[in-house]
């Protein structure tokens, strides 16, 4: 009979530890499972990130194509203000000029003797003269006027 006792205390600390086994094995299946549900979730939430960052990066891009077009078309504006800028100061020289020129006048004698270029001798030809006139009624060209009304 002792044998038969001793035969099953090791039974039973076989059994316990066959349990234990299981226990630990079904403890370790569970932490697995918890490890790739939390490595799944934080797959799904570097996917959601980069899903945003492109939708980001598209909407960047859509922003970087209007600004680059908002810039050529003032760049085009300001090429045009500058066109006219040399237009109109030109303008204003030879405005100027004629200012000049009539206040060297009298009423039967012009000279000008700023250097000594040139000397008229009746002022009203000058003025009635078809060639001068286009001076006094000079409209600026307006380069590429078309382009500010986009």
């Amino acid at each position: 009979m002792a044998s038969s006792s001793g035969n099953s205390s090791q039974r039973s600390e076989e059994d316990l530890m066959d349990q234990r086994k299981r226990k630990r094995m079904q403890s370790n299946r569970e932490s697995a499972r918890r490890s790739r549900m939390r490595k799944q979730k934080h797959l799904d939430d570097l996917t959601d990130q980069i899903n945003q960052m492109k939708k980001d990066n598209a909407q960047i891009l859509t922003t970087i194509n209007v600004t680059t077009q908002q810039f050529v078309h003032v760049d085009a504006d300001n090429s045009v203000l500058r066109a006219q800028i040399g237009e109109l100061s030109q303008r204003l020289d030879y405005l100027n000029e004629i200012i000049n020129l009539m206040n060297n006048c009298t009423p039967n004698h012009c000279t000008n003797d700023v250097n000594g270029l040139f000397e008229i001798e009746n002022h009203h030809d000058f003025i009635n003269s078809p060639w001068n006139l286009m001076y006094l009624n000079q409209q600026p060209i307006m380069a590429a006027a078309e382009m500010l009304q986009y």
